[in-house]
């Protein structure tokens, strides 16, 4: 390599790495003026390579035994630039001397014809883990969660119970006429740690060979099946409240009004799913105006009579031979979670069997345990909406 043409590489490696250092600083514009120059420097350098080429063609070519021995076919370049274009494809950066392989090699093959390296040019095939959208549901900010540090446990409550007033007593009457009053009930809730937990072998050829950040897409992956168990136990508990069965939305009003106490009612919020939320969302009032309406602090949410309604996927909780669920009340005063200790995940090349199967075993855990807090605090409540058709107001 001359000292002409090594300042010539060594320019447009330079050109490169500045725009690539302005791309990462956020600096689009003035990327694209030094890319811009990065191309003109290549073009000079392929000129530069292409008039040297000319002036080797005058030359009195060399014996075919000689130490560089014969040219080297297209067929065994193809390893060298297919490491190449895999080790880009990886993230992996190049040198400049590498990208210049790759420039010159791919200058040579026909992308036409198989036989002339088509073959070996990639179809677009993407394999970056596509992560399709889809609803994940977490129960658990609407429920109370407790970190406990034991497996077991209880807390006190007191009964609920109906309050009567203090019986009237003279300045100077009898001393005896003084009554007792009843004294305050307790009940115990108690609570006892499950552990929840699996594993998920992978092998350390799939870890190591792909592009993708594979670890990172299965912690992703193992925490969807987390937010799933925790789903699963409170929903377990919601459904052995009593249900309800409204017959309209007017029931929804009823529960607000009468059923729930007042403590209760004001904080309301009606959780539904989209069976549910679309019966409600097709209610009118005389006037013909929804009765859903937006939240002006949340524009995205809407509230039924003053409530805030959260609306479930009916994937979460569905509805059951037409009744769609309509949860009403202060659910973190309902269920409680007892949390042991917060989802942990765990891999490993040499436990279990991972050292004899080389294979990465990822491991989660999570403690937990759900129970019933006041069961007054919510309303069950379910209507049939495939009944007929949608009332008005």
């Amino acid at each position: 390599m001359t000292k002409r043409e090594q300042e010539l590489r060594q320019n447009v490696a330079d050109l490169k790495d500045a725009a690539q250092a302005l791309m990462d600083e956020g600096k689009h514009e003035e990327a694209q003026a030094k890319i811009k120059e990065a191309k003109a420097a290549k073009q000079e350098l392929d000129n530069f390579l292409a008039l040297q080429k000319d002036f080797d063609g005058l030359k009195v070519p060399e014996p075919q035994n000689n130490a560089a021995g014969p040219q080297k076919p297209a067929k065994e370049e193809e390893p060298e630039y297919r490491a190449l274009f895999f080790k880009a494809l990886r993230g992996q950066n190049l040198t400049s001397e590498e990208l210049d392989v790759m420039e010159q090699y791919k200058a040579r093959i026909s992308s036409g014809n198989g036989e002339d390296g088509g073959y070996i040019i990639p179809e677009d095939i993407q394999t970056r883990i596509n992560e399709l959208r889809q609803t994940t549901d977490d129960l658990r900010q609407y429920v109370t969660v407790v970190p406990v540090s034991t497996n077991k446990g209880a807390r006190t409550l007191e009964r609920r119970a109906e309050h009567t007033p203090f019986a009237p007593l003279s300045e100077y009457g009898d001393p005896n006429a003084m009554q007792e009053i009843e004294s305050p009930k307790f009940d115990r809730l108690s609570y006892t740690i499950e552990d929840y937990a699996g594993f998920l072998p992978v092998p350390n050829t799939v870890l190591e060979d792909t592009d993708q950040a594979l670890g990172d897409y299965l912690v992703r992956w193992i925490g969807k099946k987390s937010k799933a168990t925790d789903n699963h136990l409170i929903l377990q508990k919601v459904d052995t409240l009593n249900k309800v069965t409204l017959d309209d939305y007017k029931g929804i009003k009823t529960t607000l009004n009468v059923t729930l106490d007042p403590a209760f009612s004001n904080e309301a919020t009606i959780y539904t799913n989209q069976d549910g939320f679309d019966y409600l969302d097709q209610l009118y009032d005389e006037n013909g105006r929804p009765l859903l309406q937006a939240d002006p602090q949340e524009p995205t949410q809407r509230r039924l009579f003053g409530r805030r309604v959260v609306v479930l996927s009916n994937k979460t909780i569905a509805t059951n031979n037409g009744l769609a669920p309509f949860i009403i009340g202060v659910l973190s005063e309902a269920i409680v979670l007892w949390d042991r200790k917060q989802l942990s995940i765990d891999m490993t090349k040499e436990g279990g069997q991972a050292w004899r199967t080389n294979t990465t075993e990822f491991r989660a855990i999570q403690r937990e345990d759900v129970t019933t807090w006041d069961t007054e605090a919510v309303v069950y409540a379910q209507i049939n909406i495939e009944a007929g058709q949608i009332p008005e107001g």
